[in-house]
């Protein structure tokens, strides 16, 4: 008999540890709910960022541009045209990229202000 109650007690002790470390995950865990609200210089610094590590920057637009526009150039005209398409290129190229960058960096921002970023 004295068995039997020892395993009954051992399994409400059991039920019992269960539901306060179930509790406690509830209400100290780190969810959406109680996470803090990143602030709009918070999101500014975490766009910057974002936009920067992944645009691939204005210098490697404007090289892929010019390539593009030198090959372009020559193969519908003579060396003239390769420089001139190389120097369009180069300028669409690294314009393009500096616009991908800025539309980049506002996606991020809007992302960080809306809450769908993990801190």
């Amino acid at each position: 008999m004295l068995r039997s109650q020892t395993c009954t007690c051992n399994v409400i002790i059991l039920g019992i540890l269960i539901l306060v470390i179930a509790f406690a995950q509830t209400a100290f865990g780190q969810n959406a709910q109680n996470r803090p609200r990143p602030t709009p210089s918070d999101c500014d610094a975490y766009a910057r960022n974002y936009a920067e590590r992944n645009s691939g920057g204005m210098l490697g637009g404007a090289a892929k541009g010019a390539v593009g526009g030198g090959i372009f150039g020559a193969i519908i005209g003579d060396s003239k045209a390769a420089g001139r398409g190389a120097a369009l290129g180069a300028a669409v190229g690294g314009v393009k990229r500096g616009v991908n960058r800025d539309q980049m960096r506002q996606r991020a921002y809007d992302d960080c202000m809306a809450g769908r970023v993990q801190w």
